[in-house]
Parts: structure tokens; sequence; C-alpha cells
């Protein structure tokens, strides 16, 4: 879904990065080899695929070329359209290390070493996911996900200059919510905003939205959660 969207983001960072981008980078060509991919993996419903783009070899840490290889990746989803999940997800702060707040912030990269950490920090917390905090000391995002509060039927959402991923769900959960006229903030997240909402839901493109049940001990509902999932799937048909 929203392939478009997913190019022009992987653009967006690589142009950050300094890679040269292809002429050829263009939704209807990776729509061509996505589907030619499914085919090869007989995947004939819901999948999961995943383009990585890495610079090519040389020079260790003085890159000797910008120019670039991608590799792209399915695999099959036995559950049919976004699922909600039945019981709430149990999340806490992982606050052993600060999520910086810089231009590569909301670049979805390979370099995942706080997300692996903070996996490491749920584990052993026994939890479903942990909450990132930026150098702020704000709620940014969760280990995949980006994070929305509701309150009072208004939604909240950490705005992009506090360091979260560019989500395009987060991207598409908001025109939602225009198009449905339902009010959205883009301001900081707080323990208090949590503590004060009504739901919390985590979203991204592979899993949709996911509810949270608890945070601490504050326990959360999931209508708007649901509502949300449900005009999602209906964009699928």
């Amino acid at each position: 879904m929203f392939l478009a969207d997913h190019i022009t983001r992987l653009k967006l960072g690589m142009t950050v990065l300094r890679m040269n981008v292809p002429a050829e980078f263009k939704t209807e060509i990776f729509y061509e080899l996505i589907n030619e991919l499914l085919d090869k993996n007989k995947i004939a419903s819901d999948g999961r695929i995943r383009i990585t783009v890495f610079r090519n070899e040389g020079g260790f840490y003085c890159p000797e070329t910008n120019n670039i290889s991608f590799l792209i990746e399915a695999e099959n989803i036995n559950e049919k359209g976004y699922q909600l999940n039945q019981k709430g997800l149990w999340v806490d702060i992982f606050g052993d290390i600060k999520k910086q707040i810089n231009k590569l912030s909301n670049i979805k990269t390979t370099s995942a070493l706080l997300y692996v950490m903070a996996g490491l920090g749920k584990q052993s917390m026994n939890l479903d996911d942990c909450l990132l905090i930026n150098e702020n000391g704000n709620i940014c995002e969760a280990i995949s996900s980006n994070i929305f509060v509701v309150k009072n039927g208004t939604l909240f959402t950490s705005p992009l200059n506090e360091g979260c991923v560019a989500g395009v769900m987060r991207k598409h959960i908001l025109q939602l919510a225009q198009q449905n006229k339902i009010l959205y903030f883009e301001n900081p997240i707080t323990i208090n905003t949590l503590m004060n909402g009504d739901e919390v839901f985590l979203t991204n493109s592979a899993k949709g939205i996911k509810w949270v049940g608890q945070f601490k001990h504050k326990y959360y509902t999931n209508q708007t959660a649901q509502f949300f999932n449900d005009k999602l799937n209906q964009l699928t048909v």
C-alpha cells in the first residue's frame, strides 16, 4: 500500500545521505519489479515488501562512490488485511538511550542500534513494545512505529521536528483524520500526555494499527483505533 509515498520517502532519504538517485527510481518500475518478485515467491494474497538501498562498496567511512545498489524482499503474511490486535499492548518507556534530533532522525535506515537496544529492553521488561524518548525528554515513537494519543476525540502525535521517523502510515492516518473531520495536533508527547489520554495506538505500514492497552498503571480503550483500522481496510479493496 501507498507505494508512491514509500518511494518518495526512500528517494528523500537517499538525497539526505548523498546517494545518487537513479533516473529509473520510479513508482512504476518498482511496481513491476515487486509484482515479478511476488510471482516468483508465489505470494498471491497479503505480503510484506522491503526495499533496501545501500551505497556501493569502497572507502570505508569515506565513500569512493555515491552510486547505489538495492534489494527487494517479499514474504507472505497469513493475515488478510489489517487486523487490529484483540488484546491491547503493554508498553513502557525505554530510557537508557535518548534519540538525537537531527536531519537523520526522520529517515528510516539500516542503522538500527537504538531500536535493537530498545527491543532488548522490551524483552527484559516483558513488554509488548517500548516507547523511545528524544533528547528533549519527550516520547517520539515506539520501536518500529509512530505513536498517536487520543483525548476527547482529538488526535495527538509527535511532530517530525521531535525526531520521529517520517512514517508513511503516520502520514495517511493524519490524512484519514482530516478527511473524516477528526481534529488532530502534531505536538510533543510527554508522559502526562499518555497518562491523560483515552487511547494510545501505534502505526506502521506492515502492521497497520496496534492499540495500547496499558502504560504503567493507565489503561486504554480502542474505539478510535478500530475506526482507523476499518478505514485502512476500505482503502485496500
